[in-house]
């Protein structure tokens, strides 16, 4: 891998909470695990692996921000640049034993993302992208998928649990997504379903009700790998919590049925 300073250090953050996360998985039964809400848990592995990229990337980079799922949020003395950090993406899948998560990290420059690490462990593929360089999944270049035909393409999105609020949404958006394609895949893992978009495996994702660090860093992948990534509604991805993803081939027809509304 060849890259800026910052991305040899989000690497290493990575690949250091991996090695515990790894540890914690083959005692997945073990793990101390606390209730956040219906379906959303939080483990001790989380919250040790968040620790260790915060201590990595802070003590490499100590003006930056931090924004993390499992801590409070900082501004850094340096307020242009902010890591964004899901240090376990896929908590569920985890816990279940279910090997398909991966760890986040982001780098955010005067609100533009500029460098992006999404590492899966389980089947060791590192990918990552900066700025105006490309898209790469450990050392092979990432293009997106060259379909044209939404019957032909396959796409991914998240689906909400409890009682959340999206439901219905959502419901609707499979309706339409459902009978004009050749499917849609629900894995549980917005960072790695973002990079399959990039890598060609999925033609495109959406999701409602994400949060920053669950695509802060696919955002930028997808985008250098030749994709499109935006807000499914409102201007902006973070603020309207939500996503919508695809090539070129089939992004406009993709998004265009999913912004109806009626």
């Amino acid at each position: 891998m060849q890259g800026s300073a910052n991305l040899t250090i989000m690497v290493k953050a990575a690949r250091a909470a991996a090695r515990q996360l790894v540890r914690d998985f083959r005692e997945v039964e073990n793990l101390q695990v606390s209730v956040k809400g219906t379906g959303d848990f939080v483990s001790r592995a989380d919250i040790a692996a968040e620790e260790t990229i915060r201590n990595i990337l802070t003590s490499e980079r100590p003006n930056y921000g931090w924004m993390g799922e499992e801590s409070a949020e900082v501004e850094g003395k340096d307020p242009t640049r902010r890591w964004i950090v899901d240090p376990l993406d896929g908590t569920t899948n985890f816990l279940h034993g279910l090997p398909h998560w991966a760890i986040s990290i982001a780098l955010e420059h005067k609100g533009e993302i500029v460098s992006a690490v999404i590492y899966d462990p389980a089947k060791d593929e590192m990918f990552w992208a900066e700025r105006g360089a490309g898209a790469f999944m450990n050392d092979q270049r990432l293009r997106v998928s060259g379909r044209t035909k939404m019957i032909e393409s396959l796409f991914a999105t998240g689906l909400p649990w409890g009682s959340k609020p999206e439901l219905p949404l959502k419901l609707r958006d499979l309706g339409r997504i459902l009978p004009a394609t050749s499917g849609v895949r629900r894995f549980g893992v917005a960072s790695l379903d973002l990079a399959y978009v990039a890598a060609g495996r999925y033609d495109g994702y959406w999701e409602r009700g994400i949060e920053p660090w669950d695509v802060a860093a696919g955002l930028l992948i997808v985008r250098e790998a030749g994709g499109f990534a935006e807000a499914l509604a409102g201007e902006d991805v973070f603020t309207s919590r939500t996503v919508v993803s695809g090539n070129a081939g089939v992004f406009e027809a993709f998004a265009k049925e999913l912004r109806k509304t009626t």
